[in-house]
């Protein structure tokens, strides 16, 4: 689903990280872990096509790439029902779902409630809508389980344990110490340390 090999990024001619080297098949989890500032974003980021790599070779054969990062692309001048109506539209997605989706993101009651007035978990939840409404067959999730609550990190849980038992393919950088288990994935783990300089 994605093979990556020789990736290298670089800022200012200073390399970010060591060269990058895996494949991740159908079903398969990824692991990315390492300190802050080690390039887990940046990474992340290159496998999405935001950014371009400075050298190496990036192959993706996913239908459809799902990218959820530290920048949630959330509106604040519009509620979570009109955040996740303009993510169904954007993203082509059945809008006779958004109720379903409301009701197992937990966001039902917050539903007319401005996205400037969401604490970081709730903005948090109502970005992963992205991943119901038009799943792509690959995730990239991008420090995911940071500030949920424990309901909010098995959601998180469930949605790739889901995903990955139905054959897609998730790459899911964390620092922190939680890695669940993912019973039938294919899991790897990929260890992110910055560039030596």
């Amino acid at each position: 689903m994605l093979a990556v090999s020789q990736l290298r990024f670089e800022r200012r001619f200073e390399p970010v990280f060591q060269p990058v080297d895996f494949e991740l098949p159908d079903g398969g989890l990824l692991w990315v872990t390492g300190a802050n500032g080690s390039g887990k974003t940046t990474l992340l980021r290159l496998l999405a096509g935001i950014l371009a790599p400075s050298g190496g070779t990036i192959t993706c054969t996913a239908r459809g790439t799902t990218y959820v990062g530290h920048q949630l692309a959330i509106k604040d001048d519009l509620s979570v029902g009109e955040n996740l109506r303009f993510m169904c539209d954007f993203l082509g997605g059945d809008a006779n779902r958004l109720a379903e989706i409301t009701d197992r993101l937990g966001l039902r009651k917050i539903r007319g409630q401005l996205a400037r007035t969401l604490s970081a978990g709730q903005r948090k939840r109502c970005a992963l809508a992205r991943l119901l409404l038009n799943p792509g067959q690959l995730w990239l999730l991008d420090e995911l389980h940071a500030n949920l609550d424990r309901e909010g990190i098995d959601l998180v849980d469930g949605l790739v344990r889901s995903h990955v038992a139905a054959g897609g393919g998730c790459v899911l950088s964390t620092h922190g110490l939680h890695q669940p288990d993912f019973p039938g994935a294919i899991e790897s783990q990929l260890h992110m340390g910055a560039a030596a300089r």
